[in-house]
């Protein structure tokens, strides 16, 4: 069984321990896809319009032959329209294709938009993005500004408790993440109308770190750009394979590779 570093909270190899056989698992990327979408999916809130929006108004059909105002033969199309209002008189409303006309297919509440995938798929996909955390080339192929060290990385179990972001901060260096830190930092400005819908910024995906158990590292880890930290029990294939792509760089801490030889 293979041997892997254990390193302090000051980057100091510590001791050893045994990898876990999941990290040597096939890492299967049509899986981890469709664990993906089907996360998003399921995320997505339902949405409708007001069922009475396109049709406040007093426009209607004047195409009949022979009745008060009628629209026949005066060369206009013969749709809902205004009367007796001035400068919107003879104004086109109400139907899908007019201006200020109603949606002919609007969105309803009764839409599915979740995509289900069966258990046994989803567990091999989170177990395959778990094992593509080891692998520098797709860790590297992501984007990620790899350290020199082996992957994947293990800390002791003291990270748990780190309770200041100086803490993680300087441990992240010491661990040769420095480039990366800086790379998670970047934020560009977003192309389109979503600028001046709360999300004007786009940032990158930054290191994950793994804990068995949350004492306080979490909340100090929150102001590191790009740096997520999520408890093993509820990891999921949006935290270890952003946008669907397994390899995302993590740092784990010792209890939570020990947990992992549950699964082998």
């Amino acid at each position: 069984m293979a041997k892997i570093n254990v390193y302090d909270m000051q980057g100091k190899v510590k001791g050893q321990m045994d990898l876990p056989g999941v990290f040597s698992r096939e890492v299967r990327t049509d899986l981890i896809q469709r664990a993906f979408l089907s996360l998003m999916s399921n995320s997505r809130r339902k949405h409708s319009k007001d069922p009475m929006s396109g049709k406040r108004t007093s426009a209607h059909y004047h195409g009949r032959r022979n009745v008060f105002q009628s629209m026949a033969n005066r060369e206009m199309a013969r749709g809902p329209r205004i009367t007796g209002q001035g400068y919107l008189n003879l104004r086109l409303r109400f139907a899908p294709h007019a201006v200020k006309g109603r949606l002919a297919h609007p969105p309803t509440e009764d839409k599915i938009f979740a995509e289900k995938i069966n258990d046994k798929e989803r567990r091999i996909a989170i177990l395959s993005a778990i094992a593509a955390t080891a692998d520098k080339g797709l860790v590297s192929g992501r984007g990620h500004r790899t350290p020199k060290i082996d992957l994947p990385i293990v800390i002791d179990d003291s990270l748990q408790k780190a309770g200041r972001t100086n803490e993680v901060e300087k441990l992240l260096l010491a661990l040769g993440l420095s480039e990366e830190l800086e790379r998670a930092a970047e934020k560009t400005i977003r192309a389109g109308r979503g600028k001046s819908r709360g999300r004007k910024y786009k940032g990158k995906t930054g290191p994950l770190i793994i804990v068995s158990r949350n004492e306080g590292v979490a909340g100090a880890a929150r102001n590191i750009e790009g740096v997520d930290v999520i408890e093993l029990s509820n990891i999921n294939a949006k935290l270890l394979a952003p946008g669907g792509k397994p390899g995302r760089l993590a740092v784990w801490t010792e209890s939570a590779v020990k947990k992992l030889s549950e699964y082998d």
